[in-house]
């Protein structure tokens, strides 16, 4: 750790002198950037949203995927969303935790790790762009795509349990890789199921780069010079902060990263939800009205080109956004769970999509709708959006959202360190992993410095793009889940699994 340590601080002084020279040499950023966008980003767009009804409602592949594959798990499983909900919370509680099976982080480790890589700026600004967007009854379909989504959660990870390893040491690999090259080979398609797994492999560590890291940075650096315009020449020291933090956690394994998001996030998730109740209840006389006009608008669509079908679209494409359910990142951190029933950690799994947007993007859509701001001519978008919601009875809790925002946007980071981190060892072995992690903490300092717009876009089609090589193999292999769910429940009913004193 120590010789760890001295090659961080070297790396960051480096960066410090390297940065603003960096910085000044826009024309150099410009040129690569624009290269960038239109030899890989533009190709790839066109591939993964491609529009499947050309014109004005603009469907998109990955989308329309993404969708396809929440509906056939829902009703290969048998709405395993709604039948084991009860069931999920009591093991999260550690009800059914033995303490003596293999793995690393509790369960409610992993469902908290897993929601802090999801629980974030796609609730808070997404669910805003969406109301700005989509109307009002864009936050109904988001409801909708988050409760078809519990059951594609609980397929992955089902799958990542089934067929992780456990290392001489007790460490855990797992996930959309391994289950993709190992499971489809079972099927005798050996060949491709190794592709679907490098592919998902390369996409991964692509968007924990942009998505989970330079564009967390980016964005809560905005969200802190928005309420503190006096930070806006401090992007240097913020990236050597956040890069720093990020570093003495994830330098310490899963076992860190699911203790601080087993702090983080529920600590943040309490206090929005506690604040846009707040708002909720200081507008108790418009929550019917609120909710008419969510109900009727997202069924006739007046708020958006399109009609019906173009705020259902809306409501579709920013869920899938902030829940990433079938993108099978989530199956990565529930991998490393400690159980014996690879199906026990699928159910506790499908609580992330519940909480992530059947919850706390409810929350959001209240408050933009109720407050009323999101009508008003040239409004803002995205988190400033929210802000402006929250600041119609709360007038200082901006403030405290732009603190919200970063530690969402740190905890994000973290995960997202460990899915990349995961799918390096996949692709190159286990001595891919501290080199993995120098290089995202170095790229975590280069996030609130520089602005590449191609690159943010880029990361965030690879994290949706995961969903293609993953529901593939997930919809390959669900007949496994199936025979496993039928086995677990069976068991379940008879009293045949030991209860434990949750902590």
């Amino acid at each position: 750790m120590s010789r760890m340590q001295q090659f961080l601080a070297t790396c960051m002084a480096s960066l410090m002198v390297a940065s603003p020279a960096l910085a000044q040499e826009g024309g150099v950023l410009q040129a690569v950037d624009e290269a960038f966008g239109k030899w890989l980003v533009e190709p790839l767009s066109a591939v993964l949203f491609f529009d499947l009804m050309p014109g004005q409602h603009e469907i998109p592949f990955v989308v329309a995927w993404l969708v396809l594959g929440a509906v056939f798990f829902t009703l290969r499983m048998q709405f395993i969303n709604v039948r084991a909900f009860r069931h999920a919370i009591s093991v999260t509680k550690g009800d059914y935790t033995d303490p003596n099976a293999p793995g690393e982080i509790s369960h409610f480790q992993a469902l908290a790790s897993a929601l802090s890589a999801t629980v974030g700026l796609g609730n808070i600004a997404g669910v805003a762009i969406a109301v700005s967007m989509g109307g009002p009854g864009a936050v109904v379909w988001m409801v909708v795509a988050g409760f078809l989504g519990m059951s594609s959660k609980f397929t992955e990870v089902s799958l990542g349990q089934m067929y992780r390893t456990v290392g001489p040491d007790g460490h855990i690999d797992g996930g959309p890789m391994w289950y993709l090259s190992r499971g489809i080979a079972g099927l005798g398609k050996a060949k491709l199921g190794r592709f679907l797994g490098v592919l998902f492999a390369v996409m991964c560590i692509g968007g924990s780069f942009g998505g989970g890291n330079m564009f967390q940075g980016n964005q809560s650096f905005a969200a802190l010079a928005y309420v503190a315009p006096s930070l806006e020449d401090s992007a240097v020291v913020y990236g050597i902060v956040i890069a720093a933090a990020v570093a003495l956690v994830i330098i310490g394994g899963i076992k860190r990263i699911g203790a601080a998001a087993g702090f983080l996030v529920p600590l943040m998730c309490v206090v929005y939800v506690i604040a846009a109740l707040f708002v909720i209840v200081a507008n108790a006389g418009q929550i019917p009205s609120a909710f008419g006009t969510m109900f009727t608008e997202a069924f006739t669509g007046r708020a958006v080109g399109g009609g019906a079908l173009g705020v259902i679209i809306m409501g579709f494409r920013r869920a899938a956004f902030s829940n990433e359910a079938g993108v099978g990142s989530a199956s990565i951190a529930h991998s490393a769970a400690s159980t014996t029933e690879p199906v026990r950690e699928g159910i506790v799994a499908l609580l992330e999509p519940f909480v992530d947007t059947i919850v706390v993007c409810t929350m959001t859509g209240l408050v933009v709708v109720i407050s009323g701001v999101y009508a008003v001519p040239d409004a803002s978008d995205g988190v400033v959006l929210t802000a402006e919601a929250f600041a119609t009875v709360i007038p200082w809790f901006p403030y405290v959202l732009a603190i919200a925002v970063v530690l969402f946007a740190f905890s994000t980071m973290i995960s997202w360190s460990y899915y990349g981190e995961q799918s390096a060892v996949f692709l190159f072995g286990d001595g891919a992993r501290m080199p993995y992690k120098i290089l995202f903490v170095i790229v975590a300092f280069f996030g609130p410095i520089l602005h590449v717009s191609n690159v943010i876009e880029f990361s965030d089609m690879m994290i949706l793009g995961m969903a293609v090589p993953n529901i593939l193999g997930c919809l390959m292999l669900s007949s496994q889940v199936r025979q496993g769910l039928d086995e677990y429940m069976a068991k379940l009913k008879a009293g045949a699994f030991p209860t434990f004193k949750g902590p």
